[in-house]
């Protein structure tokens, strides 16, 4: 894997990071995974306002401008001759004495990472549990996408397969609220339902674009709530969205059979997506 550290590129294996950074010691830092199409990123904007929002929160520097990391997604793309790829955007807060001694993070340590992308057929059904690991509460006021990610791992632990499978988190409270590597949405009655940000999820940005075209492009209306695990159980339809992998059916979760891949409000909002990932600008 190749990888953009602070401007120069790196192969993986020669990159080197101080142990008193404070990514490692403390979990102090955050990132962005997405793809590319045709060597764009769909989303660009969102996914770097909400890493800023992260970084702000927590008074971490970032040196660059979103035209230098899209110069670094084109360089990496290009020395991967031209194929589209799987990034990860990562600020690790840097070097610091032990300690919670700094006010602010004026040096962090920025990569890019690429990888090749899972050669997927859209459309392709997974199924789903439930987690008996709990969603967490996030330690800021909306969950960040950061290194503090223990509990994604702990419900990853539960299941046997990403590629085929996703396991749903409920709060400590018994409320829906998103998959280890996703935010999900379902359909009852020609409504689309996804849990609210106040239970702890991250706020996708895959999730925000459904939302905004559910209503006027696919003719859903959209609710945003507190829901239990019958009323997502009782759904027609139920879908999982992340950067990476778009929009992904969900067939069953146990004995709870769904439309999977034949829904029809899955078959139009996929539509929406593909059509707009074709109008990406520069």
């Amino acid at each position: 894997m190749i990888c953009w550290m602070n401007g120069a590129v790196y192969r993986t294996e020669e990159i080197l990071i101080s142990p008193l950074d404070h990514g490692f010691l403390y979990g102090v830092g955050f990132f962005e995974t997405f793809r590319t199409y045709g060597g764009k990123v769909f989303l660009f904007k969102e996914h770097m306002a909400r890493l800023r929002s992260a970084l702000n929160d927590y008074n971490i520097s970032f040196p660059y401008t979103d035209a230098d990391i899209k110069d670094a997604v084109r360089i990496l793309t290009e020395r991967s001759n031209g194929e589209d790829g799987y990034f990860r955007l990562n600020v690790s807060a840097g070097v610091h004495e032990i300690g919670l001694a700094p006010s602010a993070y004026d040096t962090p340590n920025v990569l890019l990472f690429r990888k090749e992308l899972l050669k997927t057929e859209r459309g392709t059904e997974k199924k789903a549990q439930w987690l008996s690991t709990p969603r967490n509460k996030p330690e800021s006021g909306v969950r960040h996408k950061s290194h503090a990610y223990l509990n994604n791992v702990h419900g990853r632990l539960e299941i046997q397969s990403l590629r085929d499978q996703e396991g749903l988190f409920l709060t400590p409270d018994g409320f829906v609220a998103e998959g280890v590597t996703s935010n999900v949405f379902w359909v009852n009655n020609g409504r689309l339902y996804t849990p609210a940000v106040g239970t702890g999820i991250l706020p996708g940005t895959t999730r925000a674009f459904i939302i905004q075209h559910a209503a006027h492009q696919a003719g859903l209306e959209v609710t945003e709530g507190y829901f239990r695990q019958r009323e997502l159980e009782a759904a027609e339809e139920v879908f999982i969205t992340n950067a990476i992998q778009e929009i992904v059916p969900i067939r069953n979760i146990g004995s709870y059979m769904f439309a999977g891949n034949a829904g029809l409000y899955y078959k139009r909002l996929h539509q929406i997506y593909k059509e707009a990932i074709e109008a990406i600008e520069e």
